[in-house]
């Protein structure tokens, strides 16, 4: 028998370490997956900003015009005065 260093112990029992398995493993997994999609949305969202930067200062030089319409509106104003 290996000493005891060298064993793990699952559910009571005793079992030599072996590369690629872990007693955690199916624990550890989701908690990994969920941090990975996480990490993943940020760097998203990150270059999502960084894309809408540069179409904001690009889009001119490529025929995008971002100005708002301009129109005249008159409007008559009542004033009340005695």
């Amino acid at each position: 028998m290996p000493p005891i260093s060298y064993c793990r112990c699952v559910n009571d029992v005793n079992t030599p370490k072996r590369l690629g398995i872990s007693y955690k493993k199916h624990e550890a997994g989701k908690q990994a997956s969920m941090w990975r999609i996480i990490k993943w949305l940020f760097y998203l969202a990150i270059l999502g900003g960084i894309a809408l930067v540069a179409y904001a200062y690009l889009g001119p030089f490529f025929g995008v015009d971002f100005s708002p319409p301009q129109t005249e509106i008159r409007q008559p104003v009542e004033l009340d005065a005695n």
